[in-house]
């Protein structure tokens, strides 16, 4: 990887794209997901390149939600292992939540190796290398799913989601969570929470998040969730941007 000097003042933003520059010469994300990151990355400018007020309440909604589930499942593509397989692990194991690798370029190889990246970052439950079911009206290879893990998931965390597949998962009855940094992509008007953040802060925050939820009653966490309105979240983070763009 590039030598890049912390003191560079786009350093973060430097470190995560040479992340998945690796991850595409390990195997683990696609060329596409290259475009995609800096598409990412654009929005990411926009909010000013931190966690806002609204996106760590969706954040908070996200955790609650996935600890009332009965089956929580966090849905793994090529990008989320390269940038945060180390924070996936850890928020799984906290929420007692499976993994399951669902790619929209799969290829059996990227399946095995981002299963065996995930394995050595202590993934538990850990699905998606023989898939047997296919999630209603969609084609093509991101269809597959795996009886334990996403088809019968009531909670579904999809960091860095493609829109229809999210419609698709919202239209089987479940609550679908996106990390997506533009508040107008179809995943994010779609999904129930939508965290408009940059993954490889949102999943550290939830991870701290649900270490510290971990005491609430059921009650408690419910509340958290009713409480949570997507479009206002999503019309806050609009509003973020506009604030941001004005200083």
């Amino acid at each position: 990887m590039t030598d890049i000097p912390p003191d560079h003042p786009r350093y973060l933003s430097l470190l995560t794209r040479e992340r998945l520059a690796k991850g595409v010469r390990d195997g683990i994300a696609s060329e596409q997901g290259l475009i995609a990151q800096g598409r990412g990355e654009a929005f990411d400018y926009l909010i000013g390149e931190r966690t806002t007020a609204s996106a760590r309440e969706a954040e908070r909604a996200a955790v609650a939600m996935l600890m009332l589930a009965k089956n929580p499942v966090i849905s793994v593509n090529g990008n989320a292992a390269a940038l945060s397989a180390k924070e996936i692990c850890r928020l799984a194991n906290t929420l007692d939540a499976a993994v399951e690798v669902n790619l929209f370029h799969r290829t059996e190889e990227r399946v095995s190796k981002i299963a065996a990246l995930l394995r050595s970052e202590g993934c538990g439950k850990l699905y998606g290398e023989r898939p047997d079911r296919l999630i209603p009206g969609l084609s093509h290879e991101r269809a597959k799913a795996t009886s334990a893990g996403i088809y019968t998931a009531d909670a579904v965390l999809v960091p860095l989601e493609d829109g229809d597949r999210c419609e698709a998962l919202v239209k089987m009855g479940k609550r679908v969570i996106v990390v997506d940094l533009n508040p107008l992509s179809r995943s994010a008007q779609t999904a129930t929470v939508t965290i408009v953040d940059n993954i490889v802060r949102a999943l550290p925050n939830m991870v701290a998040l649900a270490q510290e939820m971990k005491g609430m009653s059921d009650m408690e966490l419910g509340e958290i969730v009713e409480e949570f309105h997507n479009d206002r979240a999503l019309a806050a983070a609009l509003d973020d941007i506009v604030d941001n763009l004005k200083k």
